[in-house]
């Protein structure tokens, strides 16, 4: 009998390879097995079989440890707890520059607002001032007393026409004074004189006189030419019209309805 050799199988009596005993077939799962020439095309294989090798290596303590189910978990809560500061933190600079850039950015121009107080009032609306005149019976009367009213001022002016008319179109509610500068006594140019009595017709009359020639001078209404001088206020002692001088009642009796 031939016996096989140390170099590749082959008897070294130079006997025929057919005479070795049966070798047993690859099993059949491998499939057709095919060798390249070029053994570098079995790289991938080689790389997945070196893979397999590692994960099957035995692990150290400390890998055993991280691969514990409760360390895994560990693993991800830490992970979360970091992505949330991370995301909080990159907001805040993100706000940050974007409010850098809108305060440097140029845009238009502003008007300054004018800043109101309790303090301030409109500078087009006009009070009558609170000056004391005199009545006819010689008592002190202050002017804001009786609002709203109609008050003429009549110095050196023949108006009795006029406070008759301006008598006769204002509302029962609204008084007419007639005002004069100087120590004559004040009369109201209407006959009888009321002084501070109700007029027959249920309307208030009073005749005052301003000795030092406050109100004109106060509220700029120049000096007396002959004509009146008319103030419509309003119960608040707003000035609603202010009127130089007149001598017709036409100039003001549309707004005598505002009072």
């Amino acid at each position: 009998m031939s016996s096989r050799s140390d170099n590749g199988g082959w008897p070294s009596d130079g006997g025929s390879p057919d005479d070795l005993p049966d070798l047993p077939d690859l099993p059949a799962e491998w499939g057709s097995i095919v060798i390249p020439d070029d053994l570098s095309e079995l790289a991938d294989e080689v790389d997945a079989i070196r893979a397999e090798l590692r994960r099957s290596a035995p692990q150290t303590g400390w890998q055993r440890f991280a691969a514990r189910p409760a360390m895994r978990r560990v693993r991800r809560f830490a992970a979360a707890g970091v992505r949330a500061p991370v995301l909080i933190i990159s907001m805040a600079v993100l706000v940050t520059v974007a409010s850098l850039f809108a305060s440097a950015w140029p845009g238009p121009a502003r008007t300054p607002g004018v800043q109101r107080t309790a303090n301030n009032t409109d500078e087009s609306v006009e009070n009558l001032p609170a000056l004391e005149l005199i009545g006819a019976n010689g008592q002190t009367v202050p002017l804001r007393q009786t609002l709203p009213a109609v008050i003429l001022i009549t110095d050196g002016c023949g108006c009795t026409q006029l406070i008759s008319d301006t008598i006769a179109a204002v509302g029962a509610g609204i008084a007419v004074l007639t005002v004069v500068s100087g120590t004559t006594p004040a009369s109201t140019g209407v006959t009888p004189a009321t002084g501070a009595a109700p007029q027959p017709q249920g309307k208030t009359v009073r005749a005052l006189r301003d000795p030092t020639g406050g109100l004109r001078s106060s509220l700029h209404l120049g000096a007396q030419d002959g004509t009146a001088a008319v103030l419509l206020v309003d119960r608040t002692g707003v000035i609603i019209r202010k009127l130089p001088r007149t001598a017709s009642i036409a100039d003001y009796q549309p707004d005598l309805a505002r009072l």
